[in-house]
């Protein structure tokens, strides 16, 4: 199941295909995780608030991963936010896996699919322009608004602990790597889907720590619900997912976690809420009504004081069907690491409305536009598009409609971005980002396939 960035487009979509369908039930210690067959939540009944625009549908279909990126989602479906701007009959249904979500957009609601929901970066990108879909076919897309930001980690099996894998790589943990390729056996590490966040962010910290993740690592593409039990059986060392189930190794004695994505990049964008082009299109009153029962469950999912109530509602059933507590923890920044170290700082746990840079919410383009540079440093994406990225983002991110939405909110001005760019980033390692010119960052780095 290794993923080569190479590989033929071809062999790319049996894989994501596989990704799809071999996505297995597991119970006992890991609770309950994606099942084969989508979930869909009841709609809330709450009468619409009188002063909304009449929106022109009041049905619509939103997938989701259960992770923590889906809060802002299920929230505005189980606090009513959704009903409150005249949208009752939302579905929010769980995906079996990030390759069941795309082909459900592909097909829409009206095949029996989804019309959108919650997506990896450049998930819409990808699907837009036909790269990760069968036989080509695009199918244009919207990005609408940022879900959160962090609450994401990378997990390494309980064999290596004390061997120098942290956030920073010691000497030893470089040695663990170098000698399992001279065995012959490469250190194997696990995203749940190709080409977007999760394979980003491993690639990312290995890469900065001087392991050149196409050479001395073998990547694997491992459906979530496979990930835990993997490594738990030995077949696994890593893997890069959102919570709870990194964390959910520490809990049950499994592993350890390395880093946090808060630690890589602190503020980092995660993932979206991203739409099918032609629903947007034919109902701008409704997609803005979506959008203001998103944001209103963003504000209330980082009030503190919500975050043991926010615990119980992904743990159900319908939703995770988890314990509370491998939720409860990392929602108040709170984490047990596994090998005695200890994070305790709300900044560093998953945030859905401000973070320590300003609106988590807000879509900025040259978030985008880092998602799709990234790709071409792996050689995901060709670097001839690089000159066509910005027009590109200008046609499929909407953050216009997200401060159109936050206005009719009454979004105070101040919280409100001016501008489409957050600026220059910065990561752990001291490279830099900077939007205007993602030529210097490409050059910066040492580890790379373009």
């Amino acid at each position: 199941m290794i993923f080569p960035a190479h590989s033929s487009r071809r062999y790319f979509l049996s894989l994501v295909g596989t990704t799809a369908a071999s996505s297995i039930l597991l119970k006992g210690c890991l609770g309950n995780p994606p099942s084969d067959s989508p979930t869909t939540t009841t709609p809330t009944n709450n009468a619409p608030a009188a002063d909304q625009p009449k929106p022109e549908v009041t049905k619509v279909k939103l997938g989701y991963i259960p992770i923590v990126e889906a809060a802002p989602m299920i929230v505005a479906q189980e606090k009513g936010f959704f009903a409150k701007y005249g949208m009752t009959g939302v579905e929010v249904s769980k995906q079996a896996n990030w390759g069941a979500a795309r082909d459900n957009v592909v097909i829409g609601s009206q095949g029996g699919g989804i019309d959108g929901g919650q997506w990896q970066m450049p998930m819409p990108y990808m699907i837009s322009e036909g790269k990760i879909t069968t036989n080509n076919q695009k199918i244009p897309m919207y990005v609408l608004l940022q879900l959160n930001t962090h609450g994401n980690g990378v997990a390494i099996a309980g064999k290596h602990k004390g061997k120098g894998l942290s956030t920073q790589i010691e000497g030893g943990g470089k040695a663990l790597f170098s000698g399992l390729k001279s065995a012959g056996t490469k250190f194997k590490a696990a995203y749940t889907f190709p080409s977007a966040n999760q394979e980003l962010w491993i690639r990312y910290w290995l890469a900065a720590n001087g392991i050149n993740p196409d050479t001395d690592v073998e990547l694997l593409t491992v459906p979530a619900a496979q990930t835990v039990a993997n490594m738990k059986t030995g077949t696994m060392d890593a893997f890069s997912t959102g919570d709870p189930w990194p964390y959910r190794i520490v809990k049950d004695g499994i592993g350890f976690m390395a880093t946090l994505t808060a630690e890589i990049w602190k503020n980092h964008p995660e993932e979206y809420l991203a739409m099918r082009q032609d629903w947007v299109d034919s109902h701008p009153i409704a997609t803005k009504a979506l959008l203001k029962g998103i944001m209103e469950a963003q504000q209330w999912c980082d009030d503190p004081n919500n975050r043991a109530e926010l615990a119980k509602i992904l743990a159900g059933r319908n939703y995770f069907n988890v314990p509370e507590n491998v939720l409860l923890e990392p929602l108040q920044g709170k984490y047990d690491m596994g090998d005695g170290r200890v994070i305790d700082d709300k900044s560093m746990g998953v945030l859905y409305w401000k973070d320590g840079a300003g609106s988590v919410s807000y879509p900025y383009r040259s978030h985008d536009l880092w998602f799709l540079v990234e790709c071409v440093r792996w050689g995901i994406l060709p670097k001839a598009e690089l000159a066509n990225f910005n027009a590109q983002i200008a046609k499929i991110n909407r953050e216009d409609l997200w401060k159109e939405a936050a206005k009719e909110l009454g979004i105070p001005a101040s919280d409100i971005p001016t501008g489409t760019s957050r600026g220059i980033e910065k990561f752990f390692d001291g490279k830099e980002f900077n939007p205007e010119n993602p030529q210097a960052y490409l050059d910066s780095l040492q580890i790379k396939k373009v």
